[in-house]
């Protein structure tokens, strides 16, 4: 059995202190911005990005476990969580150069990129623009692509449910309103803990956070730019290994536009999960262990073709589309 299985096998701890221990705190600058990360292990980078309004523990169930195979950092994006919020003009740009930054910072000339949501996204237009610092690319449940013409009205709606969702739980934050933002994220409300809740909360409340956060919201939302969207032709130049994992009960972008970026990106692998949300990686975070961290593996082991070492991880991309269409 290696670390990882062994790491799959053990409960999930209630609280964040036992789903954390092994891993360290951590603030550098990134770009000129104080930026916090939660980090653990050796190895090749991978860097860990969140959604809108989200933070470093998104990732609470998978620092430790992926950790056990890499130097996992996950971070809070700028604007985000406890990293600096400066009053600019937010983008898609600006979060992606922060992350350039924070990779300078650790010293990483290319990292392994997870985003989920909007980290997806950032992640994605870092492998468009910047494929000299992806090694490889996981889209978990991205936002911000746009594939077609017909697309751009559900780009639309979709921007609308989360700004609508996000908005909500900002104005005037009570814990209760936090957890209706959270439950709206997952499949099974049950997996929201009052720690959850009451991190995402103290965020929420925050002046600085208040300060910045309805624009920055609204700049990945409904004023996302035209220019940084996840089209058809953005994608097709992406050239690192590319896997995009999506859940069936995503409650923002539907499964198959997600399985239609994964065949315009070269070579890409496509999984669905079950059962979970939109943050598999919270709800499930076993299985998404089992795909994330094989693929990975896969790709630092020099092995491209889509096979993994058998652990439960992606097979090919057209076994994985068939059982999508399952």
């Amino acid at each position: 059995m290696t670390s990882t299985e062994e790491g799959m096998a053990q409960p999930q701890g209630n609280s964040f202190w036992v789903d954390l221990l092994g891993t360290e705190v951590r603030y550098r600058q990134a770009s000129s911005y104080r930026t916090r990360s939660i980090e653990a292990g050796a190895g090749e980078p991978v860097v860990l990005l969140h959604g809108v309004s989200g933070h470093a523990e998104t990732w609470v169930r998978n620092v430790a476990v992926l950790g056990r195979d890499f130097r996992v950092h996950a971070i809070d994006m700028l604007g985000h969580g406890f990293t600096d919020k400066p009053q600019i003009e937010y983008s898609i740009r600006a979060l992606a150069e922060h992350v350039l930054g924070f990779l300078d910072e650790i010293g990483a000339s290319r990292a392994h990129l997870v985003g989920q949501s909007l980290g997806g996204w950032v992640a994605a237009f870092l492998a468009v623009h910047h494929p000299e610092r992806v090694a490889s690319l996981v889209s978990v449940t991205g936002a911000g692509l746009q594939l077609d013409a017909d697309g751009a009205t559900l780009t639309e709606n979709v921007g609308r449910q989360v700004a609508e969702a996000t908005t909500k739980a900002l104005d005037t934050p009570t814990r209760e309103k936090v957890r209706t933002r959270l439950e709206w994220l997952v499949h099974d409300p049950s997996v929201v803990t009052d720690e959850l809740v009451e991190t995402r909360y103290r965020i929420y409340a925050s002046p600085d956070f208040a300060a910045t956060a309805g624009d920055m919201v609204a700049a990945f939302t409904s004023r996302a730019r035209p220019e940084e969207l996840l089209t058809a032709e953005r994608l097709a130049t992406i050239n690192c290994p590319t896997l995009v994992l999506w859940t069936r009960q995503n409650p923002t972008m539907p499964w198959p536009v997600g399985e239609a970026a994964s065949r315009i990106i070269p070579d890409a692998t496509f999984r669905l999960m079950e059962d979970a949300g939109h943050w598999p990686q919270f709800e499930k975070p076993a299985e998404f262990h089992a795909v994330v961290g094989g693929f990975v593996r896969s790709v630092t082991a020099g092995r491209q073709g889509g096979r993994t070492d058998g652990d439960g991880g992606p097979t090919d991309p057209a076994t994985n589309r068939q059982r999508a269409a399952r």
